[in-house]
């Protein structure tokens, strides 16, 4: 199979982070500072914070008020929501997610890193690692986040001491380890001052790694696709049926995994029908390849009955159907997950009926144990599940995918989104399949 060529970590790459930590360890900080000194901040923008920072009595701009945009942020100096951010420097494009640290947030930090190649986890050095930090590592291990930076923040506290940063750093590593993260860098900064920020520091020389920006810059983050199996999930059928396109049904989307070619025995999910890609269109023009994430419209040989949430996979790497989905979730709704419970199940671009078959267990943070049985799941909860739907899903494991692992649980009665899911299983599931070990029949099921 030959080689796609993609952009590597370059000018034109995007790359996708969250930032997570305590209380006060100056996440907001960070973020401020890296857009004030990549000069990514609007006049107007610096005019605004140095405004406000005056009003509360400061001398110099509290750059937190860059991403604290909520008024209830401003007021108490902390993060609330996940605040969204966009920059670019000469060699690359960011999204950022600035997340929130206290516990009740948990959810927040789910949302901010489902769609993150990199997550940013800050730790006080006068600190050290404690428990929100180990959390935000077991979030980062559970959503399969490629690349973890331990940021010890707060170093011009501790007199930028290099053994208070290597002990924090060897403990950090060890955890995050031993959760499965792959890859993990440590740098020691100070936020406030901008050390080891977007700029080398003068007070650091026995640091030789990266800054936070130079990292972000050249982390790798594009991989080839053809390494993935392909997934295109239907999202319309157009048929013009026009005199110029008389027999022309095409079914667009976008290419969630792989790579789909001209000639491509596929197989369509979850009826089973196979057949053959007859063309591929894209930006109007036909295509011979195409490949994730690019949005295009697919031809077939056969006329086949494919409507919005079906799945074409290349037939010999298609995925498994089923109707019985046990999967690893964060429940982000004020109301409690209960078993029995009917929900939506919505995957890719397919919603349907469903219902809570089981809940094994909570997993809890702190130690990673498992609590079996727990009867409910409530907000900022994460837990192992076992759900029923009415119709057969093509699902990934999770840690196989993450566009085609995930899904997302909905009320139907107000279309409130109830928890973010991810198939197959996770890093401590060990008491989640004992649980599981025994269940329940079918008994009472009306589909």
């Amino acid at each position: 199979m030959s080689t796609i060529n993609t952009v590597d970590a370059g000018a034109t790459s995007l790359l996708r982070f969250a930032t997570a930590g305590s209380v006060d360890d100056g996440k907001s900080t960070l973020v401020g500072r890296l857009l004030h000194d990549s000069k990514s901040v609007l006049a107007d923008q610096l005019e605004a914070v140095e405004h406000a920072s005056r009003n509360r009595g400061q001398e110099a701009p509290d750059l937190a008020l860059l991403t604290d945009g909520l008024r209830a942020e401003r007021e108490q100096g902390i993060t609330i929501d996940v605040a969204y951010r966009y920059f670019a420097t000469p060699r690359r494009r960011f999204i950022l997610a600035d997340t929130p640290g206290h516990v009740q947030y948990t959810r927040n930090m789910v949302t901010g890193a489902s769609t993150a190649e990199l997550a940013v986890v800050l730790v006080d050095a006068r600190n050290g690692v404690v428990e929100q930090t180990r959390r935000h590592a077991a979030v980062a291990a559970l959503l399969r986040v490629p690349h973890v930076v331990l940021a010890v923040n707060k170093m011009d506290l501790v007199d930028y001491a290099e053994p208070v940063f290597a002990a924090i750093a060897e403990e950090f590593t060890t955890y995050a380890a031993s959760l499965g993260v792959p890859e993990i860098t440590a740098i020691p900064i100070s936020a406030l001052a901008g050390d080891n920020v977007v700029t080398a520091s003068a007070h650091m020389d026995w640091y030789g790694g990266p800054t936070v920006l130079e990292h972000l810059e050249t982390v790798p983050v594009v991989t080839d696709p053809s390494d993935d199996p392909g997934r295109f999930p239907v999202q319309y059928v157009i048929r013009p049926q026009t005199a110029e396109h008389p027999d022309y049904r095409g079914y667009a989307g976008q290419i969630a995994s792989g790579v789909l070619r001209v000639g491509d025995a596929v197989t369509v999910l979850p009826s089973g029908r196979t057949s053959t890609i007859e063309a591929i269109d894209a930006l109007g023009q036909a295509v011979d390849v195409a490949w994730a994430p690019q949005s295009v419209t697919v031809r077939l040989t056969d006329d086949l009955d494919i409507s919005r949430g079906d799945l074409i996979a290349p037939t010999a790497t298609a995925p498994s159907v089923s109707q019985d989905i046990e999967a690893t979730i964060c429940h982000v709704a004020d109301r409690p997950l209960t078993v029995g419970q009917r929900v939506l199940l919505k995957h890719t671009t397919r919603t349907v009926k469903a219902i809570v078959k089981d809940i094994p267990s909570r997993l809890t943070l702190d130690d990673l144990s498992q609590h079996p049985a727990p009867g409910e799941l409530v907000a900022n909860d994460i837990g192992r599940i076992v759900v029923r739907t009415a119709e057969p899903l093509a699902l990934d494991a999770y840690a196989d995918s993450r566009r085609t692992g995930s899904f997302l649980l909905i009320d139907p009665a107000d279309g409130t989104t109830l928890t973010a899911g991810m198939a197959g299983t996770a890093f401590a599931e060990a008491a989640a399949d004992a649980a599981q070990a025994d269940a329940a029949d079918d008994e009472g099921w009306d589909f």
